[in-house]
């Protein structure tokens, strides 16, 4: 009886080491894990954030806020006058900088404006509005040809979503179709899916990327600036 004891005490021992080892191994792995998702949530904010600084610089209100700054910088220079050249020079690099800042982002807005044009007067684009309506989905080609001039028109359009996720087929699918300003119950139809499934791929992209919940609108804002 003692012999079998002492058989079942070393049996019970060995199972509570074996336990023991096995939880601090899944323990482990779990915070590497959250650690590995943590840092991945980091660098998508990161990525996104120079995204929306550079869209930022280029919008209309940084343009509004940049010609305050020079109207001040010009008010500055002529108080100044001969005095402190090494200050007018300081003020004159200053107003300089926010003149290029603005000439370019004026012609970058309108590049764009035209680059939008280029896209509804396609026949990439007519196409794909043949295709609704007649209740059709897109072809391979039709979709190789979409992804090519949104590309060609937004330039890197592909790789900024990709370098923030791994995208499905039907993740990237439904944001080149928001890219054009095709409405979600085309987009259900182009792509073969259902209104709630096309919600889910916005709503859970937006979660994925930003780390917090969102709307599907918010998601849409979001392609709409790249």
């Amino acid at each position: 009886m003692n012999q079998l004891m002492t058989i079942l005490t070393q049996r019970e021992a060995f199972l509570l080491i074996i336990g023991s080892i096995t939880y601090i191994v899944l323990f482990i792995v779990t915070v590497q894990n959250s650690r590995r998702k943590i840092l991945l949530l980091r660098q998508r904010l990161n990525k996104v954030h120079a995204i929306q600084e550079e869209i930022e610089k280029k919008s209309q209100r940084s343009i509004e806020q940049n010609k305050v700054k020079i109207a001040e910088l010009e008010e500055l220079l002529k108080k100044l006058g001969d005095e402190n050249s090494m200050l007018r020079l300081e003020l004159e690099e200053k107003k300089a900088k926010l003149d290029y800042a603005n000439t370019m982002a004026i012609i970058d807005n309108e590049k764009r404006r035209q680059a939008e044009t280029t896209i509804f007067e396609s026949d990439v684009y007519l196409r794909l509005k043949s295709r609704l309506a007649e209740g059709q989905s897109l072809s391979e080609e039709d979709w190789q040809r979409l992804s090519a001039i949104v590309n060609n028109v937004y330039t890197g359009f592909t790789e900024k979503l990709y370098s923030l996720y791994p995208m499905s087929e039907q993740d990237y699918r439904v944001c080149l179709l928001i890219k054009v300003r095709i409405q979600p119950k085309d987009i259900a139809t182009l792509t073969v899916h259902s209104k709630e499934s096309v919600a889910s791929t916005r709503s859970r992209l937006f979660q994925k990327i930003f780390g917090k919940k969102g709307t599907t609108r918010d998601w849409d804002e979001f392609i709409l600036s790249l």
